[in-house]
């Protein structure tokens, strides 16, 4: 496969990835939101995804994948379930305790129902984890679920990087400034501050540099489509439970 190609594909998947943004995150990033709505907005991405995203990378490390993506995913496994990379605790545990800074119980993230769309795009994360190929589970997982609309900006070195500190981050940070949750609760920002610029790296090297043949081409371009789809209809369903409109 020739550089030209990869860029193509590359740029196919960025395409994918320059749609990920919901009319709603105006809404949930800003001052117009109550605590009770972003409780039903953080008890659904808890349930959907955040609890479990360490499982989702165990089930592609299982696949067998080649040895430099198996270095690759243990280290974000290594992460995700313990943060020994970072600041020493789980990410789904600094999750918990952001939301302790919200004033919320931990208890209230056990057993969450999951709104239909939310359940339909929960289905097909655990499909493609558990039956697809390596390469499709780890597309769809390492680079739509991990990745934002953002994407672009961050694996492109001819692009400006964010500059912005990390102090700055949470100082800025809509918790902190619209809801007044103390800064010393975002240590899962910090967390994503120190590491996640190699993950995302590691995440398209991964795939890009696997996904070589024009089958596997399309199957992954396919994932992160379908993901898209679900994806926002999830936040649709979301925002709709929250009585919010467009």
């Amino acid at each position: 496969m020739n550089s030209q190609s990869k860029e193509r594909f590359k740029e196919q998947l960025l395409k994918v990835m320059d749609q990920k943004n919901h009319w709603a995150w105006r809404y949930f990033s800003g001052d117009q939101i109550t605590r009770d709505q972003l409780k039903l907005h953080f008890r659904q991405e808890y349930a959907v995804y955040i609890r479990d995203f360490p499982v989702f990378l165990s089930r592609i490390h299982g696949k067998n994948p080649p040895m430099e993506v198996r270095q690759d995913l243990a280290a974000n496994i290594f992460e995700e379930e313990t943060g020994g990379l970072t600041v020493g605790k789980s990410h789904p545990e600094l999750f918990l305790y952001l939301m302790e800074g919200l004033g919320f119980k931990q208890d209230e993230f056990e057993d969450v129902p999951l709104l239909p769309a939310s359940h339909r795009y929960r289905e097909w994360l655990d499909k493609i984890t558990l039956s697809g190929s390596w390469v499709e589970a780890a597309a769809v997982t390492t680079i739509f679920v991990e990745g934002s609309v953002k994407d672009r900006q961050e694996i492109d070195p001819s692009l400006p990087p964010d500059l912005a500190d990390v102090k700055h981050k949470i100082l800025d940070h809509p918790l902190v400034k619209f809801h007044k949750v103390d800064p010393m609760y975002l240590d899962l920002i910090r967390a994503h501050h120190t590491i996640e610029g190699s993950h995302r790296i590691a995440a398209w090297k991964m795939v890009l540099n696997h996904a070589t043949t024009p089958s596997y081409q399309k199957k992954v371009c396919q994932g992160l489509e379908h993901s898209l789809k679900l994806w926002l209809a999830y936040r649709d369903g979301v925002a709709r439970a929250c009585q919010l409109a467009p």
